[in-house]
């Protein structure tokens, strides 16, 4: 039915039909009579709200993953290269809270100092029913995976935005290609002028839905790859620290 009215429109040269397929018309019929397009607002304003927040979300995680990148290296070098442990502490101390390697170097030699002070205690405590190397693996897991579930902050909204969008779009399209049909029966022709506000509504709730969805998807895949990436730094580092904090020895 759509391509006939297309075809319609297009032999007889009706350009005031085809005006009315546009965003602008659809705004504007929308706007006069929101009682005939309660459906069509309710689709517009969520797939509105849905690209706001998943750009949101796009924006701190582009800003999260690069303080990332760039602080990654430079706190396990800083860490490392420190040539007193006391000293490689207190300058992961030094750092910003919100950074990750430095609050798992942190965890670590904390669960270490809190072993040390252990042993030699009661008889059954913690220093006799755990060893070192036990109890600073089991704070450095705990760290990982505070701090990689910290990563996936936004990442279950991009996901769900670029699942669902599509459909919420096609909400519209359904509903458009619904009214198209309540006009023709209305009017009792399947005239282009009755059915071209519709159709036009149909095409562009879907286009907006794909709008919407596109980019969340990108933006997932992508820092899905840079979180996987991240993770395996934090495991990476974790191992070295549970070698330096269990043995005393250093691995780099």
């Amino acid at each position: 039915m759509l391509q006939e009215l297309f075809i319609a429109a297009a032999a007889g040269g009706n350009s005031n039909a085809l005006s009315q397929m546009g965003f602008e018309h659809l705004i504007h019929e929308m706007t006069t009579q929101p009682g005939d397009f309660a459906v069509s607002w309710v689709v517009l304003l969520t797939l509105i709200i849905m690209s706001a927040m998943s750009w949101y979300w796009t924006v701190i995680n582009i800003f999260r993953a690069a303080r990332l990148k760039a602080a990654a290296d430079k706190v396990t070098s800083l860490f490392w290269d420190t040539p007193n442990a006391q000293d490689a502490i207190r300058a992961m101390e030094e750092q910003p809270a919100s950074e990750p390697f430095s609050k798992i170097a942190l965890d670590a030699a904390q669960a270490a100092a809190h072993h040390q002070r252990s042993e030699g205690g009661t008889s059954g405590g913690l220093g006799e029913n755990l060893s070192r190397s036990e109890f600073v693996d089991r704070a450095l897991r705990q760290a990982v995976t505070r701090e990689s579930n910290n990563l996936q902050s936004g990442m279950t909204l991009l996901a769900t935005v670029g699942a669902t969008a599509p459909f919420v779009g096609l909400l519209g399209t359904v509903w458009g290609i619904y009214g198209a049909l309540i006009k023709i029966g209305a009017t009792g022709s399947a005239s282009i002028d009755a059915v071209a506000g519709p159709v036009g509504e149909a095409l562009i709730m879907t286009a907006i839905g794909l709008f919407v969805a596109i980019p969340a998807v990108f933006a997932f895949n992508f820092f899905s790859k840079i979180n996987s990436a991240t993770i395996s730094k934090f495991d990476t580092f974790a191992h070295d620290l549970h070698d330096f904090f269990a043995t005393g020895s250093r691995v780099r």
